[in-house]
């Protein structure tokens, strides 16, 4: 049996109960009322006399053990009437971007350095042992808020937001974080207009003069007229994938390559490419496989393609290699139909639109030019409705169409002409017998 033990000094209360090996316990309650203390009591009593024979716990004491406080239930652990609860685990930021990269898989090179660049943009922030449950969506705003005081463009905040959002959603699916705080956070437009440029061919000669040889000169051609990523789909070009006779390139895409059908495509040879892949192929050793090979280790192509830009007498244009395709991408779009171009390049009709088609000169030209069908229709369609409307008159109108002037002999005005037929004899005067439309004779 357990008792109640009330010290009126201090106005607390404990329960008092002798264990089975006959050993008194006590169980301090604190500033309790007497009511909350007898409940306990019964509690402790129940879980007592389970312990004692061995038996289940009442399924109301049950219930009550529960839900009871960790500071009591810690209590009762101690004074034998139960186990103790094992403690949650407590999982850091630092130790979810861990598992996260040591369960990664399938992805690019690439794509893992823009994602340790998100990890290492979190953990400067938050710090490596901050509780993930400690991570809120006001502490997600703030953080956001800090990458845009530190001067990160927009397109890398947007894409350092939606790393931060994939981490927390695989955290999800495996139990290490209760909620995603960054799941409504606003990431922002990943395309910069002002780092777009339109790579003409006047441009693209001067740098194809500059460069050092064929190879270089064919990758510069592969970009600007094939469409092609480099370096990644110029250096897996081997020669049994140029097809002379079709004037077709099978261009395989490691970037694609993880989606089902995406992992190369068909591009045509293009007039632009032959000359260089020609001098290539005119160069290279019997019994060599690839189509470049003096670029293919260890070689970073871009900043050396920026001293062959600047070698041209050219300013070097943002993005030098993501531009020279989506200028083609552009030149190709305003030819042939997008689904066709989007199937040469690799992309979708979405990616296309977001991040690769422009707005030329060539188009503003076509647009606002002499020649141009639509500004001569939208001339001449007011000016036939000027003269349509003046037909009532018996002026001849001058109409300028395509150049030639035309006499227009207006017609006799149009109005309805009332006949009148002849009525009842009577007093009354004849009425109306019906109205006719005017002849069209």
């Amino acid at each position: 049996m357990a008792s109640i033990a009330h010290d009126r000094k201090n106005n607390t209360r404990r329960i008092l109960f002798v264990d089975g090996d006959g050993k008194r316990k006590t169980i301090r309650l604190g500033k309790v009322s007497a009511k909350d203390a007898s409940t306990v009591c019964h509690h402790v009593e129940a879980l007592l006399a389970a312990k004692l024979a061995g038996s289940s716990l009442p399924r109301a004491s049950a219930v009550w053990l529960t839900d009871v406080g960790d500071v009591l239930h810690d209590r009762l652990a101690r004074a034998g009437l139960c186990e103790a609860r094992t403690a949650p685990e407590t999982h850091t930021l630092g130790g979810l971007l861990d598992a996260y990269f040591d369960g990664l898989e399938d992805q690019k090179p690439a794509t893992i350095t823009r994602m340790r660049q998100a990890e290492t943009a979190l953990l400067a922030f938050f710090g490596d042992d901050r509780p993930v449950e400690r991570i809120t969506d006001a502490c997600a705003e703030e953080w956001r808020a800090q990458l845009v005081a530190d001067g990160y463009a927009q397109a890398t905040i947007s894409r350092t937001v939606g790393y931060a959002r994939s981490f927390f959603r695989w955290a999800l699916r495996r139990g290490l974080a209760d909620s995603n705080p960054f799941l409504d956070l606003r990431a922002g437009a990943q395309v910069n207009p002002e780092r777009s440029a339109f790579v003409d061919r006047a441009t693209i000669a001067k740098v194809l003069n500059a460069a050092p040889d064929a190879e270089w000169r064919l990758l510069i051609a592969l970009s600007r007229f094939g469409g092609l990523r480099v370096p990644s789909e110029p250096l897996a070009l081997t020669w049994h994938h140029v097809d002379w006779e079709n004037m077709r390139l099978t261009v395989r895409s490691p970037k694609t390559a993880h989606h089902a059908g995406k992992a190369s495509r068909m591009v045509p040879i293009f007039p632009e490419i032959t000359e260089h892949l020609r001098a290539v192929f005119e160069q290279a050793e019997a019994g060599a496989v690839h189509v470049i090979t003096r670029y293919r280790e260890g070689q970073n192509l871009n900043p050396q393609l920026r001293r062959i830009i600047k070698r041209a007498g050219v300013e070097p244009w943002p993005r030098t290699w993501h531009n020279m395709r989506a200028t083609r991408q552009s030149e190709l779009a305003s030819t042939y139909p997008l689904h066709t171009v989007c199937g040469w390049m690799g992309n979708t009709k979405a990616v296309a639109a977001g991040h690769y088609l422009q707005v030329t000169d060539a188009d503003w030209q076509r647009a606002v030019g002499p020649g141009n069908e639509a500004s001569h229709k939208a001339a001449q369609n007011p000016a036939q409705y000027t003269n349509a409307r003046a037909g009532s008159t018996r002026k001849a109108n001058r109409v300028e169409v395509s150049g030639e002037a035309f006499l227009r002999e207006s017609a006799d005005d149009c109005r309805d002409t009332q006949y009148t037929g002849m009525g009842r004899p009577g007093l009354e005067p004849g009425t109306p017998a019906f109205s006719m439309p005017c002849s069209t004779n």
